[in-house]
C-alpha cells in the first residue's frame, strides 16, 4: 500500500482508494467525499482527493464487534474507551459495543451516555454501550432498561456478561421487556453451581493436569433453557461466546424450531485448543475456557452453516499482575481486536470454510443487524457511509507487541505467525490507520468533532 502526498491534515480530506478488491472479488476504485462513498469504478479521477495504492488489498465494509470490554469507566488500569478504540481501529473495526461490567456498571442511562460521549471524543470508532440486565450485574433485580433503551445512546443490547442471568424468572421478564423497543438479551451461558472454581475445560487434560473442569453442559443447558424461554415469550436471544460442539447443536435445533435468537463465536475459540494450557501460561485462561480440537472442528461448522452468526472478540484486556501469576490466582480474558481478522482468515478463510464475503457477513453485516446501528455493516456501494478496512490477505507477520494498540498486552497470539494485517481503516471518511500506525489520538478528535454524531 502507497499513500500519494500524505500530510498530517490529511484525516479532514477526501481520499481515492485505487485498484482495491471487493469481497465478491470485483476490483475498483473507491471515492470517499463528506464521509460517504462517493463513486465506484475504475480509472477514477483524484479530483483533489489524496490516492492510496489499495492494490492486492481486499476492501470490506467497516468491521463491528458486537462483544468487547473497553473497562471505563472504572477499570483505567486495564483499558479506555480511547484506547480500546485505537485497538479497534487498528485491527480494521469502525464499531464496538461496549459491554457493561465496569464500574460503576452500566445499569443506568447516566453510565450508558457517559461512555458514548466517551467514544463520540475519541472518535476513532462507533462506541455503542451495551446495558447491563441486571442491577451491578448482581443477578437480583432488572436494571434500568427501558431507561438506558430511551436515552441518548439507545441501547438495543443488554448483557450481564462476565456473569450468568441465571435466574430463570429473572430472564424471562428481561427478555419480556426488551420486546417493547425491539432489544436483544446477550447471555453469558454458564451455570454457577456447575462451574464453581472451574479452571479450565473439564475433561481428561484437566485430570491429567488437577484443574478443576469447567464441563460443558453448563453452557449447554443455560442456551438450551434460554431458546425456550425465548420461544415461550416471541423474544430476541443471543448468546455470548459460543465454546461447544454441543452447544451448536443446541441452536441448530433452535433455529430450526423458528425460534429468534442469534449467537457468536469468539476467535480464539476458532483457532486455540486446550493443549495450549499445559504451559500454565495465564495468556491462555479464559471464559469459557478453551475447548477440545473436536469442539474447534464444530464451531468452525457451525459458523460456515450459519448456525453461528457472527465472529466477536470478547476483547478482554488485563494489566500485567493480573496475568503475570500462578494460573488460578489469574484473570480470564484475552485481548482480540487487532488480531480478530488475522485470526478467522487462518480458521476459516485459509481452510477453506469460509469466503471474504461470508467474512464481510460475519464480521460486519449481521453483527450490526443484531446491534441494530443503521450506520455500520453497509454494502460498499456509493452513498453508504464511508466505513471501511482495507487488508492484505497475501501479508504474513510475527504478532508482537508492536501490533497492539490497546493499553494491556494480554494477547495468546504473541511470537505467533498469523496470517493477512490491516493495512488502512476509515471512519466517517477519514483514516483512523495507515500503514499499521494508528493516527494520532489529538488528530482523529479534533475531526471527529466536525462531524455529526449519533443522538
Amino acid at each position: 500500500m502507497s499513500i500519494d502526498g500524505l500530510q498530517q491534515h490529511d484525516v479532514h480530506e477526501p481520499w481515492l482508494i485505487r485498484g482495491a478488491t471487493l469481497p465478491d472479488g470485483t476490483r475498483t476504485d473507491i471515492r470517499l467525499a463528506a464521509g460517504r462513498i462517493a463513486e465506484l469504478g475504475t480509472g477514477l479521477s483524484p479530483s483533489g482527493a489524496r490516492v492510496l495504492d489499495a492494490d492486492g488489498l481486499i476492501a470490506l465494509p467497516g468491521l463491528v464487534d458486537l462483544h468487547a470490554h473497553l473497562r471505563e469507566p472504572g477499570y483505567e488500569h486495564s483499558e479506555t474507551v480511547l484506547s480500546g478504540s485505537r485497538a479497534a481501529a487498528r485491527g480494521g473495526f469502525t464499531s464496538v459495543f461496549a459491554m457493561a461490567n465496569t464500574l460503576p456498571a452500566q445499569d443506568t442511562a447516566g453510565v450508558v451516555e457517559q461512555v458514548l460521549a466517551l467514544g463520540e471524543s475519541a472518535g476513532y470508532v462507533d462506541v455503542q454501550p451495551i446495558g447491563a440486565v441486571t442491577v451491578g450485574l448482581a443477578g437480583k433485580q432488572l436494571a434500568e432498561l427501558g431507561a438506558m433503551a430511551s436515552s441518548r445512546a439507545r441501547v438495543r443490547v443488554f448483557s450481564d456478561d462476565g456473569f450468568c442471568v441465571s435466574d430463570p424468572l429473572l430472564m424471562r421478564r428481561a427478555l419480556e421487556y426488551v420486546k417493547a423497543f425491539d432489544g436483544v438479551i446477550a447471555q453469558h451461558s454458564q451455570e454457577p453451581r456447575l462451574t464453581e472454581k472451574a479452571q479450565m475445560n473439564e475433561g481428561a487434560l484437566s485430570g491429567e493436569l488437577g484443574l478443576i473442569g469447567w464441563p460443558a453442559v453448563a453452557e449447554e443447558s443455560i442456551i438450551a433453557r434460554d431458546v425456550l424461554l425465548a420461544e415461550h415469550v416471541g423474544s430476541r436471544l443471543h448468546v455470548c461466546h459460543v465454546s461447544t460442539a454441543g452447544s451448536v447443536d443446541v441452536i441448530r435445533w433452535a433455529k430450526a424450531r423458528g425460534i429468534n435468537v442469534t449467537a457468536e463465536v469468539t476467535p480464539h475459540h476458532l483457532l486455540l485448543t486446550e493443549d495450549l494450557v499445559r504451559g500454565y501460561d495465564a495468556r491462555f485462561k479464559v471464559n469459557p475456557p478453551l475447548r477440545s480440537r473436536e469442539d474447534v472442528e464444530a464451531l468452525r461448522v457451525g459458523l460456515a452453516d450459519g448456525t453461528i452468526d457472527i465472529v466477536a472478540t470478547d476483547h478482554a484486556p488485563h494489566p500485567a499482575e493480573s496475568k503475570d501469576c500462578e494460573w488460578d490466582a489469574a484473570a480470564n480474558g484475552m485481548v482480540g481486536l487487532e488480531s480478530a481478522l488475522s485470526v478467522v482468515h487462518a480458521a476459516v478463510v485459509a481452510t477453506g470454510l469460509l469466503d471474504w464475503a461470508d467474512i464481510e457477513r460475519v464480521l460486519s453485516r449481521t453483527p450490526a443487524r443484531i446491534g441494530g446501528l443503521a450506520g455500520q455493516g453497509n454494502p460498499i456501494a456509493v452513498g453508504s457511509p464511508a466505513e471501511l478496512a482495507l487488508y492484505d490477505p497475501a501479508a504474513t507477520r510475527v504478532f508482537g507487541r508492536a501490533d497492539l494498540a490497546g493499553t494491556s498486552s494480554n494477547s495468546p497470539y504473541l511470537s505467533m505467525t498469523l496470517p493477512g494485517d490491516v493495512r488502512a481503516t476509515f471512519h466517517r471518511g477519514y483514516a483512523t490507520m495507515l500503514d499499521g500506525a494508528v493516527r494520532s489520538s489529538l488528530e482523529i478528535a479534533g475531526h471527529a468533532r466536525g462531524v455529526v454524531t449519533h443522538g
